[in-house]
């Protein structure tokens, strides 16, 4: 039995590892537009606008899954920048009504190219998410963020279980 469950943990492991914790992650170019995905902690829409001022795109469209009760959130969306700022509630608050978001605002704006920017556990089923929505050129961005390994066997989960319900949602 205990080899059963070491075993386990070491497959679990090396599926984890690579589409988790080290991700594919893009060389990033100057794009139509820098995407931030909803979720925890606020690192991932600082990262996003630090890259729109590096010059990496003229417009940057912010996910606010709280609906506007995110008070840091909605200062931040009622600044003015040098580049297009565009705030968006999706519905659903998931990563796919985002996608489907972005997708309507890239089809508006002709927009042919993305950064997306989440944090690292995230990078991996946003893109198979995203890229299934979006038909141009999709790079991903992990935002820099402290995780606890407490936080990572618990992401792995949720992760995984993301995918899932993705591929049983088929299309955009």
């Amino acid at each position: 039995m205990f080899i059963c469950v070491v075993a386990a943990v070491l497959t679990a492991t090396a599926a984890c590892v690579p589409t988790y914790v080290e991700p594919q992650l893009d060389e990033l170019h100057r794009a139509d537009a820098i995407l931030v995905l909803g979720g925890p902690g606020h690192e991932r829409y600082t990262y996003g606008l630090d890259l729109a001022l590096e010059g990496l795109a003229g417009n940057v469209v912010l996910s606010d899954p709280s609906g506007g009760s995110d008070k840091w959130l909605a200062r931040l969306c009622a600044a003015q920048f040098a580049f297009a700022l565009v705030c968006f509630d999706p519905d659903p608050a998931t990563t796919a009504g985002e996608a489907k978001a972005f997708r309507d605002l890239a089809t508006a704006g002709g927009w042919n190219s993305v950064i997306v920017v989440t944090f690292t556990p995230h990078v991996s089923r946003a893109r198979y998410i995203i890229q299934r929505c979006f038909g141009g050129d999709v790079m991903m961005a992990a935002s820099p963020a402290d995780i606890s390994t407490a936080d990572w066997v618990w992401q792995s989960g949720y992760q995984t279980a993301g995918y899932v319900r993705s591929v049983f949602q088929p299309g955009c």
